[in-house]
């Protein structure tokens, strides 16, 4: 059974439900998103180019900017943005680091 939509809900176990069922929807996304990280330390020549503070401003106001546009807390997005965009580089310096060990 599928879970409810938020609006729909009538019971605590009713959100948990789609919480829950979103939240395996976000791992997958996430995960994803990693593997794209994953392509960029494979691609990038050096380890310096994998920090790009333009692109994460860029990354990080567009997230906050689709937040706004959905009626979403956009300095609560844009914070969570922030915190992957740290971790997906961190990640990516770790990717990097292992394809190029001597």
């Amino acid at each position: 059974m599928d879970p409810c939509l938020p609006a729909d809900c009538r019971t605590l176990n009713e959100v948990r439900a789609g919480v829950d069922a979103l939240d395996r929807e976000l791992v997958a996304l996430v995960a994803r998103r990693f593997e794209y990280m994953r392509a960029a330390a494979r691609i990038k020549r050096t380890r310096e180019s994998v920090r790009d503070e333009a692109r994460k401003t860029a990354v990080v106001a567009a997230a906050r900017a689709e937040a706004e546009r959905l009626g979403a807390p956009a300095g609560r997005v844009e914070a969570l943005w922030d915190t992957l965009v740290e971790s997906s580089i961190a990640f990516e310096l770790d990717e990097w680091d292992r394809r190029h060990r001597l």
